[in-house]
Parts: C-alpha cells; sequence; structure tokens
C-alpha cells in the first residue's frame, strides 16, 4: 500500500509550479511592456490564475487522500503551497526590482502613485486640493514598497492574506466522508 504525502510534501511541487508559473508571467509582462507589471488588471489576471492552480492541485491531492479531505488538512495544503509560491515570487521579483532593472521601481512606482491619484478622482476627491505633504507621503510610501525592505514587508504582510485566502480554499477543497457518519 502507497503511504500518503503530508499536506507539506504534497504541497511542495504545486508550490514551486505556481511560483515558477507567475514568476514566468511577470518576467513576459515585464518584456512586453513593463508598464503591465502595474496594471490592475494585470493583478486580477494573476490573482485569478492563481486561485485556479491552487484548486486544481488541491482537488488533485484530494483524490490522491481517495477523494475525501479535511478542512485543516486542505488549510494546511493551500498555505504551504502559497507561501513556497510567494518566496518563490519575492525572489524573482527581488531579481527584477534590484538586478536586472532597477530604474523598474521607480517607474512602477510613478504609475501606481498615478493610478492611486485617478481613483482617488473617480471616488469625487480632487488631488489638487489635497495638502502636498500628504501627496508626498502617498508618492513616498508607493515608492517604499517596491525597496528590497518594502518587498519582505509586503511578503509578510502577504502571509497574513495568504492565510485568509487559504481558509477560503480549505472550505472549497474540503469534502467528508458522509459515508462514516452514523
Amino acid at each position: 500500500m502507497e503511504e500518503q504525502q503530508s499536506p507539506f510534501q504534497a504541497a511542495i511541487k504545486p508550490g514551486l509550479t505556481i511560483g515558477l508559473v507567475s514568476l514566468a508571467i511577470t518576467f513576459i509582462a515585464y518584456f512586453i511592456d513593463s508598464s503591465l507589471l502595474a496594471s490592475g488588471w494585470f493583478g486580477l489576471v494573476a490573482l485569478i490564475l492563481f486561485f485556479v492552480l491552487i484548486i486544481y492541485f488541491g482537488k488533485q491531492y484530494r483524490a490522491e487522500l481517495g477523494g475525501f479531505m479535511s478542512f485543516g488538512t486542505a488549510f494546511n495544503f493551500s498555505f504551504i503551497a502559497m507561501v513556497i509560491s510567494g518566496v518563490i515570487n519575492l525572489l524573482g521579483q527581488i531579481l527584477l526590482y534590484q538586478v536586472i532593472d532597477p530604474s523598474l521601481a521607480g517607474v512602477l512606482a510613478d504609475q501606481t502613485f498615478q493610478s492611486t491619484m485617478d481613483m482617488m478622482e473617480n471616488f469625487g476627491q480632487d488631488p489638487d486640493t489635497m495638502d502636498p505633504a500628504v501627496l508626498e507621503e502617498i508618492r513616498a510610501n508607493t515608492a517604499s514598497n517596491f525597496t528590497l525592505m518594502g518587498q519582505l514587508k509586503n511578503f509578510g504582510i502577504g502571509l497574513i492574506i495568504y492565510a485568509i485566502i487559504a481558509l477560503i480554499l480549505g472550505a472549497i477543497l474540503k469534502k467528508r466522508d458522509k459515508s462514516l457518519d452514523y
């Protein structure tokens, strides 16, 4: 009889796969048009792809377990796969923003700042009426997200978000064996 993998063991390959796919998409977008990296649509497509792949690999793992998986197992699998994927993505982004194209961080920070200002206008806030110190603080905070420490901080915040997403995915992927009910 074949021994079943733990959620940690089962999540390594999907985590690596999702991380490498995400990294490949990031670099393809960079080579096509680096402004895509600051696009909300790009982020949304990447998030949807992320969810689809985690669910796909989670269902595969559930099938390996005999078609049933507890919430805890599904949560652990999802969270570990996302953390592995996130680490790969973090390393790739550090490589991109700090080594390959250090000027890209400034360009993306400017684009993100402009998108923020456009969004504020859409919600009725005129950026011209805002205190220049506040605008400068927003600009500085946006730029700091692309520094090495900013990327590490964002990964730390991402871990909390990964846990919340893993809770949702755990609920989606769990399936209990009703034949065991008495």
